[in-house]
């Protein structure tokens, strides 16, 4: 394997010598990808924060972003480690956005111009908006606007810097025909709970602000409250007009166990990032998994001539991020 790190200091490239490894970590969303490592502070190595730096493997780009932290110790002051977001990183900032008929894909391409990012290939969402964001960071205004796109069209989309340039994507165009099983990961933590995110009664509660009367709209599953005890979920709504519908369908999604997988150690490809529909076969002890799942989160770590991966997934077999 093959890896070149570039850090861009003006106009001057420099080609440091990274002391232990590479890594790099994508979140579905919410986060900026970000890049680490250490190298060793000679004089002729210069470089700041705001600098650019390209990580290519195999000659193929795979990062690119700005160097935002840098830190040393005192028991090894000229080791610097070095810390590069991705543009991504920008969508920390807050703003205010009114906007009439926008679809999430005009809206991201909005934002980008407002705040001199590069932009790549835009998927289109095709489902008008109108929203007002108040004081919200533009992870948040996106989010928003994707999440109600999702709710009208069962589309996901993913959001993400592809080296350098903002993406946007439907998960169901991410599909990578990469299999994980016994013989491509090292190892696996896998975890089922009734504590997080189960509920077996739903409960609605709409109120007239004019007349004062409470409306209550309920489903529940009696087997497993008998099992489990009273697990509730409760909310407030606006719009009572769909509600025991909304309820009926709030309980078939979280009247379950949860489960939680995380693999480590897997054989690394430079294809998979937060956002990809990979393959996973494994028999995790209660039930053989065979389905695909969403990496929510990845880590690559690039170490003497090693390339291996964390992953954390969600998707079918109700499997929770």
């Amino acid at each position: 394997m093959r890896y070149e790190l570039i850090i861009q200091h003006g106009t001057k490239l420099c080609y440091p010598p990274v002391v232990d490894g590479v890594t790099v970590e994508w979140n579905f969303k919410g986060q900026p990808g970000r890049l680490t490592f250490e190298v060793v502070k000679t004089a002729s190595l210069e470089f700041e924060e705001g600098d650019a730096v390209r990580f290519s493997v195999n000659g193929k780009p795979f990062f690119y972003g700005f160097i935002f932290d840098k830190s040393r110790s005192g028991s090894t002051p000229k080791v610097v480690k070095i810390t590069v977001y991705d543009q991504l990183y920008y969508f920390k900032n807050k703003d205010t956005y009114v906007y009439k008929d926008k679809t999430a894909s005009a809206l991201i391409r909005m934002i980008a111009e407002d705040f001199r990012l590069n932009l790549g290939v835009i998927e289109d969402t095709k489902y008008p908006l109108s929203r007002t964001e108040d004081d919200s960071s533009l992870f948040d205004i996106t989010q928003n606007a994707l999440d109600l796109t999702m709710n009208a069209t069962s589309n996901i989309y993913c959001l993400y810097d592809k080296v350098g340039k903002l993406t946007l994507t439907s998960i169901g165009n991410m599909k990578y025909g990469l299999v994980l099983d016994e013989d491509t990961v090292g190892d696996f933590d896998y975890k089922t709970s009734i504590a997080e995110n189960t509920y077996n009664r739903i409960k609605l509660v709409y109120e007239d602000s004019e007349s004062g009367k409470r409306e209550v709209f309920i489903a529940q599953d009696g087997s497993k409250i008998n099992k489990w005890g009273v697990l509730q979920f409760y909310e407030k709504i606006d719009d009572k007009s769909m509600a025991k519908q909304k309820a009926n369908a709030m309980l078939s999604l979280y009247d379950c166990k949860t489960r939680t997988l995380s693999l480590k150690d897997v054989l690394g490809d430079e294809n998979v990032r937060a956002g990809t529909l990979l393959v996973v076969i494994l028999g995790l002890g209660d039930y053989n998994l065979s389905n695909y799942l969403l990496v929510n989160q990845v880590k690559h770590t690039f170490k003497d001539n090693q390339h291996l991966m964390d992953l954390k997934l969600r998707g079918g077999d109700n499997i929770v991020a």
